[in-house]
């Protein structure tokens, strides 16, 4: 791989000014924080890496209070609302029940939500119809829908189109599956970001992918506090380290950071509809 001046890796801005990056997925209310650090600490950290946007996710109808209080009491951070796959505790969403919540302003998505065959077996029934809620309170309120996918990629493509997601669009988050199923969501209207996985040595496949994914189409993450890149492997992640991704994937596309940096931005505005 080439690299510009002879360098042996790109540097973290390949320009003369910072360029601003967005995190399209975090969860800063599962921070696990050093004894006297705070969420403000954490987002001081990466606005000094240049992220200046965050979607703090949901995962659970239960601490989704605490994701919106963020989201209000923080500049540049926007919440979404919904109940991951995998959750099996606490208050089963409804779709009346994510829609009103989601009619919040900084709310701007809905989800995680999706399916998930790896951590949950038998019967998924139960996932696919939680699934089809979120789809149609995204529908309701017109906000686009995270969705989350481990060994599922054929159902969820399926549920996408059988319940028209392609009227409100999304992102298929922490994206590991191959480019067919990449191209697949796209088709419906849906953008493709990648983690601190595509920074793995032995992830080719998802590699391949951040490479012919258009640029229009891409988004990058942390997943903080899971999934942190290289160099971080292996720790807590952070915001901050979504730079980290975003220097990959230019990188990987032989070209300078700064044209991932905005153009994963912009599509973060475009999508989640945020200033």
């Amino acid at each position: 791989m080439a690299y510009p001046n002879g360098a042996s890796q790109w540097p973290l801005y390949w320009g003369p000014t910072p360029a601003m990056l967005a995190d399209s997925h975090c969860h800063l209310t599962l921070l696990d924080l050093d004894a006297g650090a705070s969420v403000t600490d954490v987002l001081h950290a990466a606005r000094e890496h240049g992220v200046e946007r965050l979607l703090c996710v949901s995962v659970d109808l239960d601490s989704y209070p605490a994701v919106l209080a963020l989201a209000r009491r923080h500049a540049g951070v926007s919440a979404s609302v919904g109940v991951h796959p995998n959750t099996q505790t606490g208050e089963e969403p409804s779709c009346d029940t994510l829609a009103a919540l989601a009619r919040d302003p900084r709310v701007v998505a809905i989800g995680e939500t999706g399916l998930d065959y790896y951590r949950s077996t038998g019967d998924m029934a139960w996932q696919q119809a939680r699934f089809r809620r979120h789809i149609a309170a995204a529908r309701a309120v017109g906000k686009p829908i995270i969705v989350h996918t481990r060994q599922a990629a054929p159902d969820v493509i399926r549920i996408l189109g059988e319940e028209q997601a392609r009227d409100v669009g999304g992102v298929m988050h922490c994206f590991v599956e191959d480019w067919d199923t990449a191209r697949a969501a796209m088709d419906l209207g849906f953008y493709v970001s990648f983690s601190g996985i595509v920074t793995f040595r032995n992830a080719r496949e998802v590699q391949e992918v951040a490479r012919r994914v258009p640029l229009d189409r891409l988004l990058v993450e942390t997943d903080a506090p899971y999934l942190a890149p290289v160099p971080h492997r292996g720790k807590e992640n952070r915001p901050a380290y979504v730079r980290y991704v975003a220097e990959h994937i230019a990188a990987l596309r032989e070209v300078p950071a700064q044209v991932v940096f905005e153009a994963t931005t912009a599509n973060y505005r475009r999508l989640f509809a945020v200033d």
